[in-house]
């Protein structure tokens, strides 16, 4: 089928510009989520919303047809502090930089999404069609896509906007953040007394720092584990009788979270408590129909060191969005008008009439 994608990018366009100048940083997007609603319900669809989570299905929704899933998010971080130009005035020059924060990561992939979904929904396709623009992402909030998941119908399989140069991240790694506490004994620094809780995570920290996980992902790579906080002492002259700090672990779809945990407990003498298990590495296999359609496309499937949605998905799920991921979270973020363009067209390429 023919599609008229300078128009679908027009349309998308004017609507990202709309996004950005609508601040929407995490757990304050509902201006943008109101802006989102009413455009959709503009287009003669029918919206569900929950807090800042907006979606809609196609029409003729069949529980018989497998469900393919649209989703990417409306919430940015904070801007920092390196802006020159206003990150909430959407500006576009003459080299087709479009600038703006939340511009990249991920308004790009919201409003080429949305497009696509609205153009699928107009002809008959073998899966049902159901867009999500969730809030809450770059913080793993529990108030996003995971709020959701259970008023949503059963999905198959989802895209998940984010930017990727339109290549496929068909695994990602994981997130689980530990803190570990040592305790000691207070004493004063000039006498030989006191029991200095700093001495007692040396070992842990060089462990940390020096083990490997034995099992490695064609994809994804090693297991990475960062000690990034430390926290001990009061004053100078007094033996301290805490220390805390905090490792960051990225993980590969070859352990899960608490997989992992055990073995840490197991290695290290100081106290750990991991904050949550709940985001796991992601994985789909290449043999999967829509990967190999996105191969055949000329896509390169790949494994993503950041997190995204995709960790929250009880289902396959596909990373592919516009945009450079290099750009996200920077001071001066933009997107190139032409990959919103190529963004719809292979959207369209891979999605229309495939089988999921």
């Amino acid at each position: 089928m023919c599609y008229d994608e300078k128009r679908l990018s027009e349309e998308a366009i004017a609507l990202l510009k709309q996004l950005i100048s609508i601040p929407s940083v995490s757990r304050d997007e509902q201006l943008a989520a109101d802006c989102l609603q009413r455009y959709i319900e503009a287009q003669g669809m029918e919206s569900c919303r929950k807090g800042n989570n907006i979606w809609c299905m196609s029409p003729g929704f069949d529980l018989h047809k497998p469900t393919l899933l649209l989703n990417s998010h409306i919430d940015t971080v904070k801007p920092v502090s390196g802006w020159l130009k206003d990150p909430f005035t959407p500006k576009l020059e003459g080299n087709g930089k479009l600038y703006g924060l939340g511009s990249n990561d991920a308004g790009a992939s919201v409003v080429s999404l949305l497009q696509v979904f609205l153009t699928l929904c107009q002809s008959s396709q073998p899966y049902n069609l159901l867009f999500l623009a969730s809030c809450e992402e770059e913080i793993s909030g529990k108030g996003g896509l995971e709020s959701v998941l259970p008023d949503l119908p059963p999905v198959d399989f989802a895209i998940v906007g984010e930017p990727t140069e339109m290549q496929p991240a068909i695994a990602e790694k994981g997130l689980m953040v530990i803190d570990v506490e040592a305790h000691g004994k207070s004493g004063h620094a000039a006498r030989d007394e006191g029991d200095n809780a700093i001495y007692k995570v040396l070992d842990d920290i060089r462990w940390f720092r020096d083990f490997q996980f034995p099992k490695v992902s064609s994809l994804l790579g090693l297991v990475k584990m960062s000690v990034t906080v430390i926290h001990a002492g009061t004053q100078h002259n007094v033996v301290p009788d805490l220390c805390t700090f905090t490792v960051d672990v990225r993980s590969n779809e070859c352990y899960s979270n608490e997989e992992l945990f055990a073995i840490i407990k197991d290695h290290i003498s100081c106290e750990p408590k991991a904050r949550s298990f709940r985001l796991n590495s992601s994985h789909t296999p290449i043999d999967h129909p829509l990967v190999q359609r996105a191969v055949a496309l000329g896509r390169k499937p790949f494994g993503s060191p950041t997190l995204s949605d995709q960790a929250l998905m009880p289902f396959p799920s596909m990373k592919m969005g516009p945009g450079k991921s290099s750009r996200s979270h920077t001071a001066d973020e933009f997107v190139f008008v032409n990959e919103i363009e190529e963004a719809i067209g292979l959207y369209l390429q891979l999605l229309d009439g495939t089988k999921i």
